[in-house]
């Protein structure tokens, strides 16, 4: 039972990792939407969001599952309750992949506005905080997951270095507004991906330390 016990647990792993690349795809298609014009592209990224909703389902089915069955305790507790939590956290990833894109093919109907610069520079910055979340979680390793935390102020500085340079275009041109409006929102969906990425390396410290790091403020270095 033990052994049978073991390989479910692998399982349910291997999915999570499974929907965290398609998350990473679905992020990655929906950036390349916006900054290739691709309208194409952005409706495959808002079809391929099932997929992903399929997904979480499956995953929450299998821990409510395994912990019924087995009741586990201490550390495999801890582990399935953390991958429940993980699957919600890309589902609703994924979510905001499928905003960008509905907001992508909206803009490309429309003169560009500016040069995409500080989206993209946002969104890999924060697809790399998904990565390493994610690679933190298969490798239960606490301190990769700590950085993951740390990274998401660089993201929250460029949003709001956007906002200032979108509002300037709004108020020398008002008939830019729809266009920097939209804008605006995509920034705020990368800003929300890079949290949701920080709720999943919470969860990992979570898991490897037992420590719960979530609404704590870190500690200043002197």
């Amino acid at each position: 039972m033990d052994r049978h016990f073991d390989e479910e647990l692998k399982e349910l792993k291997a999915k999570i990792l499974s929907m965290g690349s398609m998350v990473e795809s679905q992020i990655q298609g929906a950036l390349r939407a916006l900054t290739e014009r691709d309208s194409a592209l952005a409706r495959r990224v808002i079809e391929n969001d099932h997929g992903v909703n399929a997904l979480d389902v499956e995953v929450d089915e299998n821990c409510l599952r395994l912990l019924a069955l087995h009741q586990p305790a201490a550390r495999d507790l801890r582990f399935i309750t953390t991958a429940m939590k993980i699957s919600t956290e890309l589902e609703r990833m994924s979510d905001l992949a499928e905003n960008i894109a509905e907001r992508a093919i909206e803009l490309n109907e429309e003169p560009q506005l500016k040069p995409y610069i500080d989206l993209p520079r946002m969104g890999n910055w924060t697809l790399r905080m998904v990565k390493e979340s994610l690679d933190s979680f298969v490798n239960q390793d606490a301190v990769l997951a700590r950085k993951v935390c740390t990274d998401d102020d660089f993201v929250d500085d460029l949003t709001e270095q956007l906002f200032r340079e979108l509002m300037s275009f709004m108020i020398e041109n008002p008939q830019t507004i729809s266009r920097a409006i939209r804008l605006t929102f995509i920034g705020k969906y990368i800003e929300r991906i890079a949290d949701h990425a920080t709720n999943v390396a919470e969860l990992v410290v979570y898991l490897v330390e037992g420590k719960i790091i979530r609404h704590t403020v870190p500690p200043t270095s002197s």
